[in-house]
């Protein structure tokens, strides 16, 4: 049933108050509009509504009767938008008094008593803070996706030898269940700022009205449980001003951004023909307009560009936020924009990068000749000279860069070097020295805690599992 209007019930300019002769000029209901990003927020706006017209009702501040007009009419709403029946309208700004007009067309001039202890002040931060812990919880559920793929690739190859890099130069032979795996470690890191900002924000604004607080004897800590709050925030001024919650996504955001480009970073190069140490199927590479051979890794470079996104999010945010005093001021409409693009585009990376992680195929031969290439064994050279011949080991070092040198003069790797020709150089050498020269045994020999040898990544993925699984059983 749709309700008639009374006179002063039009949802222009003059609805809060008659300050105002006039409607705005066009111009400025352009710049002051947000519905067109805010409308995000219909369901939490929702939410909360329901939430404030209960505690409402119980505190005897509406009526039971007026309260239950109120919930109806904002569940059939809930229904039309779900159901993509309803009108949004820039006329009425915000998703907020979108809602309070379509309800005042059902209901009457009933639907004005549901703002009463309450503002757009304090409603807007409740939404975005009940949107952005969803949000979290959507996007810790896609890192520990990714997390899972990288375990089951890192078991799969935790023998497979590659070399390691500084600079991108090969330094040391590593495994690639290891390299993948510091990427979980990454991700893990990730999870838990996500983690920290969701238990920082998950405070109730509601009821902190515009600035002060109301002379209603409202129950802020019912409406706060209702919400899953864990308490309402302590100063109305706070609740209703402060971003940092957001910014501390944002930051969060980027920074898992950063990790996941530089993943993007190295699967690029490593699908590159001068590389060739994986291969991605046709799910996760593109073509080229007119070179027909091409094979694009497009998914990991969209990934790596994204980051820009993240980060000028984060920088878009802190620049609004930065110079606001207390208490609410219109700037804080452009807080969801960055917010809403970041969540976005993180979780789309996060889906494309744990489609890839399983997607793709490593080489295992070439990736092993290429560990040995760049004298990666050197480090082991040195060790190996402190050990068995007890040289100091700086020492050790300046002998086996000679040592190199004379390799690379002869155009031979280190295991291809004469003994004669190390003898030369340093007497203590044996053959036994060759034992430590094979990309192979120099990554078995890597033992100590978080090394590359096979045991120690096996172990490490299988910690690694167990500790998602146990995330898992907490969660059913």
């Amino acid at each position: 049933m749709t309700a008639t209007k009374e006179p002063g019930d039009e949802p222009t300019n003059r609805q809060w108050g008659g300050r105002f002769a006039g409607g705005p000029a066009a111009i400025m209901r352009r710049i002051n509009a947000s519905i067109d990003f805010d409308k995000r927020l219909w369901a939490e706006d929702i939410r909360g509504s329901l939430a404030h017209c209960a505690m409402l009702v119980a505190q005897n501040i509406l009526s039971p009767q007026d309260g239950a007009a109120i919930a109806a009419g904002l569940e059939q709403i809930r229904g039309e938008i779900e159901r993509g029946e309803f009108a949004f309208s820039e006329a009425h700004e915000d998703i907020h008094m979108n809602i309070e007009a379509r309800l005042a067309e059902l209901i009457g001039p009933v639907a004005g008593r549901l703002h009463t202890a309450r503002s757009r002040n304090d409603q807007v931060a409740t939404d975005l803070r009940l949107w952005l812990r969803a949000a979290i919880d959507r996007l810790d559920a896609a890192m520990r996706e990714l997390q899972s793929a990288l375990v089951d690739r890192a078991e799969a190859e935790a023998a497979t030898v590659m070399p390691g890099f500084t600079h991108l130069q090969i330094a040391q032979p590593v495994t690639l269940g290891h390299h993948l795996l510091a990427y979980f470690e990454m991700l893990r890191r990730d999870r838990g700022r996500l983690a920290d900002c969701r238990r920082r924000l998950n405070e109730s604004p509601l009821g902190a009205a515009a600035l002060a607080g109301t002379s209603f004897p409202i129950d802020r800590d019912t409406t706060a449980a209702a919400l899953g709050f864990e308490r309402p925030m302590a100063n109305s001024l706070d609740a209703v001003s402060d971003r940092d919650f957001a910014v501390e996504f944002l930051a969060a955001a980027a920074l898992a951004g950063a990790h996941l480009s530089r993943l993007a970073e190295e699967i690029v190069i490593w699908c590159s023909d001068a590389f060739a140490f994986i291969a991605l199927s046709d799910a996760f590479t593109t073509g080229s307009s007119i070179m027909p051979q091409k094979r694009n890794p497009d998914a990991a470079e969209l990934i790596r560009a994204k980051t820009g996104r993240l980060n000028g999010a984060l920088l878009a945010l802190l620049t609004v936020f930065k110079g606001l005093p207390l208490a609410y001021s219109k700037d804080l409409q452009e807080d969801k924009i960055p917010v809403f693009e970041a969540a976005d585009a993180l979780e789309l990376c996060l889906a494309a990068m744990t489609g890839m992680v399983r997607d793709l195929r490593p080489d295992r031969d070439r990736l092993r000749a290429a560990a040995g290439r760049g004298f990666a064994t050197a480090t082991d050279l040195a060790d190996w000279l402190v050990r068995a011949a007890g040289l100091p080991f700086r020492r050790a070092h300046r002998v086996t860069g000679a040592i190199v040198k004379r390799a690379e003069t002869l155009g031979v790797s280190l295991a291809e070097l004469p003994l004669a020709e190390l003898q030369a150089i340093e007497p203590a050498a044996t053959a036994a020295v060759y034992e430590v020269l094979d990309p192979a045994r120099s990554v078995d020999s890597r033992t100590s805690y978080g090394g590359t040898a096979p045991a120690r990544v096996r172990a490490a993925a299988a910690a690694a599992r167990q500790s998602l699984a146990r995330e898992r059983q907490g969660a059913v």
